[in-house]
């Protein structure tokens, strides 16, 4: 559903316009309601469709409540996630407190995953976009110096 790497803006209160060709999707979906919440890995947001955001969280109640890393998880992930409403224009409000955990300021990138999308900082996305084409390059010089996976290229 989100695909490719979109410059957006943030206005002076926070709040961030979906791209029109998403708006109809997100309405229908989950009534115009988007779940933000903190990336686990990344300097970044993560925003999930309600049904996405359903699925997940119910595999985080499935883990058990006694497992450390699981109660992390989920205070992580549920502690901080925050409902976001469309308005009438289509537009979301971030909270500061996660506007501040991305470092969003004026200037986003909308960063399409298929059933969710990040929002990023620019400046951070283009710097971690840059990385990003370099591991990838990496492993790839990697599994070429190696040869042809097992099985594949004998006669």
């Amino acid at each position: 559903m989100f695909r490719g790497d979109i410059p957006l803006s943030l206005d002076p209160k926070g709040r961030l316009a979906i791209p029109t060709r998403y708006r109809d999707a997100i309405q229908e979906l989950s009534g115009g309601v988007l779940f933000v919440t903190i990336n686990l890995d990344e300097l970044c947001l993560t925003a999930y469709p309600a049904p996405e955001w359903d699925r997940i969280e119910q595999a985080l109640r499935q883990r058990p409540e006694f497992d450390p890393q699981a109660e992390n998880i989920r205070r992580l992930l549920i502690g901080k996630v925050s409902e976001c409403e469309m308005d009438s224009q289509g537009r979301i409000l971030i909270p500061q407190n996660l506007r501040e955990f991305a470092g969003l300021d004026r200037r986003v990138r909308m960063v399409g995953l298929a059933e969710k999308f990040e929002l990023w900082d620019e400046d951070h996305w283009a710097t971690r976009f840059g990385e990003l084409r370099e591991e990838e390059r990496s492993a790839r010089r990697g599994r070429s110096a190696s040869g042809p996976p097992t099985g594949q290229g004998q006669a």
